[in-house]
Order: C-alpha cells, then structure tokens, then sequence
C-alpha cells in the first residue's frame, strides 16, 4: 500500500459529534495504516464565514487558520470529510469555510477561456455523511448534496475520485449502532482509497 498524505476535517460545527467521532476514527486508523495524517475540527476554527466583499479581483484577506488549512489542503493527497446534512445541505459554517477557502489562484484557474482550470488535482476525497433520512429517500431526493459537493465543489478544484459514505438514523441510532458505524470508518481508513 502506498503511503498517502490525508487531511481530515470534522465539518460539524458542534464540539461533539458522531462526525467527530468518525474523524478520529479514521485518523487513528490511517495512522496505523502508515499514512500521514493531518486533522482539523470545524468547531475549533474560527474565521467570518461570509465572504462578503470579496471577488475574483477583491479577495477578502484568510485569517490565519484558513490559510493553515487551505495549506494543509495542498498538501494532501487524499482529503476526509465527516459533516451532517442539515436541511438537505450541508452546515453553514461548513460552507462557509469553502466559499472562504476554495480561491481563484489556489483552488482553481479563471484565466483562460470556458471552464476554470481546477488547481488542486491529483487527489482524492471520501465523505462521511450524517443525516435522519433513510438510504432510500436520501437517493430519490437529496442527490442535490452529493451533487454540490462532489461535483460544484470538491470536482471544480480537481478532486477526483469522490466517495461517499452515508450513515442514516443519526440523529437516533440504534444501541450499537455508532459502535458499528465507526467499525465501517475505520476499515475505509485502512484502505485510504
């Protein structure tokens, strides 16, 4: 197995959370594996979620720990998300952090004619996701979140592939139930694919 360089994020915004369970899991478990691994909690991030009056051309200047993290982003060969779907979508201190740090100049390339170049290739993502709706109605109606993130956000900048992984019933699991899910966590870790 090749040894990887992982960044893993907890995107739920509360300090504790089965999507910071999840993040422990696997860093625990790629570490065993061999990979390096670097984590970051939402929670414990602080920065203005807005990018305000910011542009392609009027950037709004990162705080020192989204500079850290955009850093720890290109770096990394293989990125893990942990997050909950809240309403259909993700957090919005989540997004937040993406609308804040996926830059033109980093992230990807407006220069040029059609679609902007992607910056950030080469590497690959796998998503944790949380939520209350059960498989089935997750696929017949909240494909749009998959969409957004594999395609608008984590495919515009260059990751590819992207995996998810839905765990459903969180919010009221079955006793046992997280125990098996971080089971399922940690041998995708194992695997860091």
């Amino acid at each position: 197995m090749t040894r990887k360089r992982i960044c893993i994020l907890d995107g739920h915004p509360a300090q504790t959370s089965i999507s910071r369970q999840m993040t422990e899991t696997y860093a625990t478990r790629a570490r065993a594996a061999g990979h390096e691994v670097r984590t970051w909690h939402l929670h414990d991030m602080a920065f203005d979620p807005d990018y305000g009056f910011g542009g392609y051309k009027n950037q709004k200047p990162l705080e020192p720990q989204l500079e850290d993290f955009l850093e720890t982003l290109e770096w990394s060969e293989h990125f893990v998300l942990a997050c909950p779907m809240w309403w259909g979508g993700m957090p919005a201190k989540l997004k937040g952090l993406f609308d804040r740090c996926l830059l033109p100049g980093r992230s990807f390339d407006t220069r040029g004619s059609g679609l902007p170049k992607p910056l950030l290739t080469g590497r690959s993502a796998q998503v944790l996701l949380t939520s209350d709706s059960p498989w089935w109605y997750f696929r017949l109606l909240h494909r749009p979140l998959m969409w957004q993130v594999k395609r608008q956000i984590f495919g515009f900048v260059g990751f590819k592939p992207v995996r998810f992984t839905h765990f459903t019933q969180a919010s009221h699991p079955a006793p046992g139930q997280v125990d098996k899910w971080l089971d399922r966590v940690g041998r995708i870790a194992a695997r860091a694919a």
